[in-house]
C-alpha cells in the first residue's frame, strides 16, 4: 500500500497529484501533505485523483477536512479525474453535491 503526493505550485493554481490508494495506512500521509497547504489565504487547490485506485472512507474524511479548511480560507478546492468507482463513493456519501468534482482536467493542470 504505497501513495505518491505530487504537489505544482503556478501563479493562481495549486495542483496535487495524488498516485496509489488512500486508505486508514496512508491517508495520514495525504493529510500532512495537504492541511498546511489548505490553511494559506485563497488557495486554488486542484486534486487529481486519475491515478488512485483504491480509497476507503479515511480517504474521504481527509478531503472533506482538507475542503472545510480551503473554504475557512477564502479559498477554492477542486477534486477532478476521479475513476468511475470513485465518482459513485462521492455520490453515495452525498459529497458530490458539497465539493466541487469533474472528471475532466481543466485549464491545463496537471
Amino acid at each position: 500500500m504505497n501513495i505518491s503526493i505530487d504537489v505544482k505550485e503556478t501563479e493562481s493554481v495549486l495542483a496535487v497529484k495524488v498516485n496509489g490508494e488512500i486508505d486508514a495506512y496512508t491517508a495520514p500521509q495525504l493529510r500532512e501533505k495537504l492541511f498546511p497547504l489548505s490553511e494559506k489565504e485563497g488557495v486554488k487547490m486542484v486534486v487529481d485523483l486519475s491515478e488512485v485506485n483504491y480509497m476507503d472512507s479515511t480517504g474521504l474524511g481527509v478531503f472533506v477536512g482538507v475542503f472545510k479548511n480551503v473554504r475557512a480560507h477564502n479559498g477554492e478546492f477542486k477534486i477532478v479525474g476521479l475513476s468511475d468507482r470513485l465518482q459513485r463513493l462521492f455520490e453515495i456519501t452525498g459529497l458530490a453535491d458539497i465539493i466541487d468534482i469533474n472528471s475532466q482536467i481543466e485549464g491545463g493542470v496537471q
